[in-house]
């Protein structure tokens, strides 16, 4: 079973999403807008290699725990320590317990 315990929510991160307004010549304008700023616990830093078509490149991820929110997407992002993390999995801990934000830090 995995621990939710409230001691180890020691980090603190933002979840943004995108959003579309409109300036005022009539443009659309993309911007990224805070949605929740939660507790987290940070399980995972890690560089790995992965071999991609132009050759090997180092990608820094994170798995990020937190308590449930409802409506987090992959569209999302997750700010942390400065950096900004492009969610690519969203795991349910339990029934509605908590999240696991499997996370890669944008370049």
């Amino acid at each position: 079973m995995i621990n939710l315990r409230s001691g180890a929510f020691d980090r603190v991160v933002t979840i943004e999403r995108m959003t579309t307004t409109v300036d005022d010549y009539g443009a659309p304008q993309q911007a990224w807008v805070p949605v929740i700023a939660v507790h987290a616990q940070l399980i995972q830093a890690t560089a790995k290699e992965f071999i991609r078509d132009f050759g090997a490149a180092s990608v820094a991820t994170c798995i990020f725990r937190i308590r449930y929110v409802a409506g987090i997407t992959l569209a999302d992002r997750v700010v942390y320590d400065g950096g900004d993390y492009h969610i690519k999995e969203v795991a349910e801990i339990g029934r509605r317990r908590g999240l696991e934000l499997r996370c890669v830090l944008q370049p």
